[in-house]
């Protein structure tokens, strides 16, 4: 696995990594590139790439987690959108899927809007403060050797786990999946449930 510039692992590696051989794992993408990421890796139907609703990743990760108890799903999101939603891992800490993983791919910018700093930059910790709601598994990931920890840990139905994982804040190209949410929607649905789901 690569790193940039900074040191710092490259994230389409990351991604990369985590999303190998994923079998049944299920992928949430937070806005901006964290979708890019996730798509990078393979536009599956198993994907669910989030166009807008900052600050809902990691929600509607518990959600399909929990309507979903058999697969794996991975939160994969960025350390802005997962400030602008801290309050939800208070509700996981409670509801406590086993199957579910937050990674938040922490560039320490808002890559969005322009390259501002976001609080990481600035000693935030996103692994404390998930510990702090009551997350048992919390991991400040930096090395190649960590994110494939996590990867066997994410498929091994031991959580939930919070990890904040450092990365380089280089911009990467984009690599868009289809723009149309009913789309997204419907094929997520259609892989998880089925043809029929239609029906449904």
């Amino acid at each position: 696995m690569r790193t940039g510039p900074t040191g710092k692992l490259l994230r389409r590696d990351v991604v990369a990594e985590l999303l190998r051989d994923r079998g049944g794992l299920l992928a949430i993408g937070g806005l901006g590139a964290p979708a890019w990421d996730i798509t990078a890796a393979g536009d599956v139907p198993e994907n669910l790439p989030l166009w807008g609703g900052m600050g809902a990743a990691a929600m509607m990760g518990l959600g399909l987690a929990l309507a979903q108890p058999s697969r794996p799903v991975a939160v994969i999101t960025g350390d802005g959108e997962m400030l602008m939603g801290i309050g939800s891992l208070a509700t996981i800490a409670v509801q406590r899927p086993r199957n579910l993983a937050i990674i938040v791919l922490d560039n320490e910018h808002y890559g969005e809007t322009g390259m501002q700093e976001t609080a990481t930059r600035h000693g935030v910790d996103l692994a404390a403060m998930a510990r702090g709601a009551g997350i048992g598994d919390c991991r400040l990931v930096r090395t190649a050797e960590e994110v494939t920890f996590l990867r066997e840990a994410i498929h091994a139905g031991t959580g939930p786990i919070f990890a904040q994982v450092k990365i380089d804040e280089a911009p990467v190209p984009l690599v868009l999946p289809p723009r149309e949410a009913s789309i997204l929607q419907a094929r997520m649905r259609e892989a998880v449930l089925g043809p029929a789901a239609h029906l449904q």
